[in-house]
C-alpha cells in the first residue's frame, strides 16, 4: 500500500490542528497504527486533550514551537520526537512566523472518540 501526500485531503481534528491521514485503518487497510501530519499555523495553539487508549509519538518535521505534556511545557523543532502516553493531557502551539509541522504516529489508530477535550 502506497498512499501520495497530494491527493489525501486535509480536515480540521477535534483538538484544533490541520490534519492529513497519510495511513489509516479505516481507509488504506493497515492494521495497529495510524500516521497523519498535523499543521499549526503561527500564533495557534491545538486544544488541551487526552487520548484514553492511543500512545502518540510526534515528530516535528518544519517549524518550532511549545509542546504541554502533563505538567511539563518545553520547546520542540525540527528533528525532535515526543512520547505522549495514553491518558497524559498535551497540546501544541507554534512559534515564530512559519507553520509547525508534526508527523503523528497513534497506536492504536486515531479516532475522533478517543479524544476527550480538556479546554
Amino acid at each position: 500500500m502506497r498512499t501520495r501526500y497530494e491527493e489525501i485531503p486535509a480536515y480540521v481534528t477535534r483538538d484544533g490542528s490541520e490534519i492529513r491521514e497519510l495511513m489509516h485503518p479505516a481507509v488504506h487497510g493497515n492494521r495497529a497504527q495510524s500516521l497523519a501530519e498535523a499543521i499549526v499555523r503561527p500564533g495557534q495553539r491545538t486544544q488541551l486533550h487526552r487520548h484514553a487508549l492511543s500512545e502518540e509519538l510526534y515528530f516535528v518535521t518544519r517549524g518550532s514551537g511549545e509542546m504541554t505534556l502533563g505538567d511539563a511545557r518545553f520547546a520542540i523543532g525540527v528533528g525532535d520526537t515526543v512520547l505522549i502516553p495514553p491518558g497524559t493531557p498535551h497540546c501544541v502551539a507554534a512559534r515564530g512566523d512559519a507553520p509547525l509541522h508534526i508527523l503523528c504516529c497513534c497506536s492504536p489508530a486515531y479516532a475522533h472518540d478517543d479524544t476527550e477535550l480538556l479546554d
